[in-house]
């Protein structure tokens, strides 16, 4: 994941600019192993995001208390909910006698939600568009998807809708379509921009939100499987998938990974490229599957 030094380096930077020892710019640098101008960009993200950064003297900084009521953390940096287990992981891995662990989960939680988003990955607009959605659902306001490129049916149009939520690394997002009454998932990067109307939600009760897989599939009727795995795969798996590392388990010499999934298509096509080294051991449905895609 391209982001995760500079997360864990704010992170540790929030740490020695919160403790009782004071260090130069150049020391900052040097324990984190990034140069002076880094840190110097670090600073200048912590103080957008609300953070009082003070210079005590010279090239020395700390944090003090906010300025303001109101900050906004998502500034500094996005947690999607697969970047957020990785972060979770690298405190967990903390030892329990450290006072920082619970410090920082408790931090992390209060100031974080699933909708508080003012930076992705990927183009400007798409980062602009899933803010103006954030707002919408927080304000269970209706929006228009600009121009919204759609590969069902080949057309580009707006779209008026009630979005409620979003799918892991914001991809998609949920909305229910006002056109013609459904709940659709629909691609940020395929929406040319959002505008937030006045009317509030009026389908809330029609709202569903289809379960999401670790391999980012959405459905309602769950299916079991069972994969028996080289190590290798296993690695593969977790690297590429974060969410599923909860349910693999080593089983004599192997790795078995066993849950639901929502749809065959993305287990399936895990599966298919590496189909040597994994055997699915349940789950016939994702058998047959493997062996359609590999026949065709």
């Amino acid at each position: 994941m391209a982001d995760q030094p500079k997360i864990e380096r704010l992170l540790r930077l929030m740490q020695l600019l919160s403790g009782n020892v004071e260090y130069t710019v150049d020391e900052l640098a040097e324990r984190l192993g990034t140069s002076y101008r880094s840190i110097y960009r670090y600073l200048d993200s912590l103080k957008e995001a609300g953070f009082a950064v003070e210079k005590v003297y010279g090239n020395v900084y700390r944090l003090v208390s906010m300025k303001t009521s109101r900050f906004d953390l998502s500034k500094v940096v996005l947690f999607s909910d697969e970047e957020a287990a990785i972060v979770n992981g690298m405190i967990d891995s903390l030892d329990n006698s450290n006072a920082l662990k619970t410090g920082l989960k408790r931090k992390l939680s209060a100031v974080y939600d699933s909708t508080s988003i003012s930076n992705f990955i990927g183009k400007k607009s798409n980062s602009a568009n899933i803010q103006a959605i954030a707002d919408a659902i927080k304000g269970h306001r209706k929006v228009i998807l600009k121009s919204y490129e759609s590969s069902h049916s080949g057309q580009v149009r707006d779209r008026l809708v009630e979005p409620f939520s979003f799918t892991t690394n914001y991809v998609d997002v949920w909305c229910f379509d006002l056109e013609d009454n459904t709940n659709k998932r629909f691609k940020i990067a395929r929406i040319d921009d959002v505008e937030i109307l006045s009317q509030e939600w009026t389908e809330e009760s029609r709202h569903h939100l289809q379960p999401v897989d670790a391999f980012r599939m959405s459905g309602d009727s769950p299916m079991h499987i069972r994969l028996v795995m080289s190590l290798r795969a296993k690695n593969l798996l977790v690297e590429e998938y974060p969410l599923a590392e909860k349910k693999v388990r080593p089983e004599g010499g192997r790795w078995i990974y066993e849950d639901d999934i929502r749809a065959l298509q993305g287990a399936g096509r895990f599966v298919v490229s590496l189909f040597h080294e994994i055997e699915i051991a349940e789950g016939d449905a994702l058998r047959d599957y493997v062996e359609e895609y590999l026949t065709k």
